[in-house]
């Protein structure tokens, strides 16, 4: 065989002569165009490492099998062994990596074998896959610390309970600031406003999550602001003091009041202690809408108001941004043009949100879900008990719980101050004021919900239809269990004077507070449960049928506690169970138009 046919002409390398064929995955000897071509191919494998014969794991023909075994001569590309030296295993062929771009002269190459659509698009999506879950998990962490220091919090002082709890009923007070802080909100004039509480509601969610209460208090309604402590930057506390007959609306901002300070003014007004609180300016409105992508409200007549620049037709419009916050501010163009008409506006505002907010189109879209965090966490103050995202998530999981047709949106009743000649503030109207107070504390639903609870309710009724005694036969014992001191005795005197219920006694202290009047009978006193309800006026849920006790005198009677629910003798204890017919109120599933 000569040089050419081994390969050796032109200069050319013969390892470069064998190369890989990309359709049968085996070696090929390729010559330059002027020598002779093997008839048949001269497939070579590499050999495997693991492999001790250069023969095993390999396919030849038996001309290449020759060259490469003959006596002094070499294999292209590989030096041949010394077979003969004794003690020395066969070194396995070497593999030279083929050069496939680069075409021997005057012969066109051929292209490797491109791999299937198929495991290109798996190979795709495996390595995409893998990068998504690494970002996802670090940048997640990130974000999640982005959103936790976009939140600013204010410390509740101890004006709360402590925070919301997920096996209680909740309420969270949100305030509206009038505070011009933000872009583009000077224009709205008082551009060195301190800010006050300009929109008031407490958000009421029941137990059992089946229903809620948004309750609003008007800015003018005329309170007590009482004294409230108030941690100062260098970690002390100053106590704010309180004044009398004043704007509810001063109990923020002014005399550098906090939102504790608001929370506070609540509880003296309704005798309900907030969870926690959260705090919106103006620019919460403007973010929010346009995170969620507007929101549809309701004009039953067209409106140009020069003062909140808002400027709608009659009848369905979508807003966001600057025209969300204008509707909210709006009270001279609609009703009586006062706080209690823009209530109104404010209230079918937040129905739209949160039937937005709650929308398919919205918790299915990545894009709006990381705007709304983003708008939320920046535009919202909260307190220090929910001032993580953890923490907000999962507030809002039991916010989530509520089925929009059981939100109830109302407004705390009121009438004009008669002491003013000019009717600028407002007083609370009695007794449906004091009613609607009642129902919130006790849990009470202004719309109608689960068969479970209705049947409860009717099982309490149950207990006060029936024969009553005498009042001459009703042996009781009476305990203060929380009312104010003196009750007891007050009480005792009132049924014995009064109501005739001659055969009663003073039992001082009960052992522990409770919240609510109570009547604990035996069975076989349920005749004498029923009177003495009926002359306390107690609800169904205030008898507690149990065992039997005595007197002082070692009598069957029995015990009558009277909790911190009580006012007073002769004052009905009977909880409302549905809203007084002159309170307004609208439930968050509905389009009310505003006139």
């Amino acid at each position: 065989m000569d040089a050419q046919g081994r390969g050796r002409a032109d200069n050319i390398d013969p390892a470069d002569q064998w190369v890989l064929n990309p359709n049968t995955g085996e070696y090929e000897l390729r010559l330059s165009p002027s020598a002779a071509q093997p008839a048949v191919p001269g497939p070579r494998r590499a050999g495997s490492r693991q492999n001790g014969g250069a023969g095993r794991g390999r396919s030849a023909t038996a001309p290449a099998r020759q060259r490469a075994e003959a006596p002094g001569r070499q294999a292209p590309g590989r030096d041949a062994p010394d077979r003969d030296a004794p003690g020395r295993e066969v070194p396995q062929p070497r593999r030279r990596r083929p050069v496939p771009e680069e075409p021997l002269p005057g012969r066109r190459g051929r292209r490797p074998a491109k791999k299937s659509k198929a495991k290109k698009a798996l190979l795709w999506t495996g390595g995409s896959l893998a990068f998504v879950l690494v970002a996802a998990s670090v940048g997640g962490y990130l974000y999640i610390k982005h959103l936790n220091d976009n939140i600013t919090s204010v410390s509740d002082d101890g004006a709360s309970t402590g925070g919301f709890q997920k096996d209680k009923a909740i309420n969270i007070l949100l305030i509206g600031t009038d505070k011009r802080t933000g872009k583009g909100n000077d224009k709205y004039g008082d551009k060195g406003s301190v800010g006050h509480a300009d929109t008031s509601i407490l958000l009421h969610v029941s137990k059992d999550r089946s229903n809620a209460t948004a309750l609003s208090i008007p800015r003018d309604l005329i309170v007590n602001v009482p004294d409230c402590p108030t941690r100062q930057p260098d970690g002390s506390t100053k106590v704010i003091p309180g004044t009398d007959n004043v704007r509810f609306n001063t109990s923020l901002g002014q005399d550098d009041r906090t939102p504790s300070c608001t929370m506070r003014t609540v509880t003296a007004l309704t005798g309900i202690k907030p969870d926690d609180f959260m705090v919106a300016d103006f620019n919460a409105i403007k973010t929010l809408t346009t995170a969620v992508g507007g929101v549809d409200v309701c004009l039953g007549k067209d409106i140009n108001d020069k003062d909140s620049h808002l400027n709608l037709k009659k009848g369905t419009q979508h807003i966001e941004g600057e025209t969300a916050l204008a509707f909210v501010r709006t009270r001279h163009a609609v009703g009586f043009g006062g706080d209690l008409s823009r209530i109104q506006l404010q209230q079918q505002f937040l129905s739209a949100l949160m039937r937005k907010l709650k929308d398919n189109d919205t918790l299915t879209s990545p894009t709006k879900m990381v705007d709304v965090a983003e708008a939320a966490t920046k535009a919202l103050t909260v307190d220090s008990k929910i001032d993580s995202i953890g923490k907000l998530k999962d507030l809002g999981m039991e916010l989530g719980k509520l089925n929009p047709k059981n939100l109830t949106f109302t407004t705390v009743p009121v009438i004009d101050n008669p002491a003013e000649t000019v009717h600028a503030t407002v007083v609370l109207k009695k007794p449906s004021a004091p009613q609607v107070f009642q129902m919130v504390r006790d849990d009470v639903s202004f719309t109608e919900v689960k068969q479970q609870k209705k049947k409860e309710k009717a099982a309490e009724a149950a207990r006060l239809k029936g024969p009553q005694s005498a009042a001459s036969e009703v042996r009781v014992r009476i305990m203060n269990g929380g009312a104010v001191a003196g009750s007891a005795q007050e009480t005792l005197t009132w049924l014995q004077v009064n109501e005739g219920v001659q055969k009663s006694e003073n039992a001082g202290n009960a052992p522990q507070a409770l919240s609510k009047t109570t009547l604990e009978y035996a069975p076989d006193q349920a005749a004498q449960a029923r009177k003495l309800a009926a002359i306390m006026g107690l609800s169904g849920s205030a008898l507690k049928p149990g065992e039997s006790v005595t007197n002082s005198q070692g009598l069957p009677a029995m015990t009558l506690t009277l909790g911190k629910d009580f006012q007073g003798a002769g004052i009905p204890l009977t909880p409302p169970t549905k809203a007084p017919e002159d309170v307004q109120k609208s439930t968050a599933d509905k389009v009310q138009c505003a006139k």
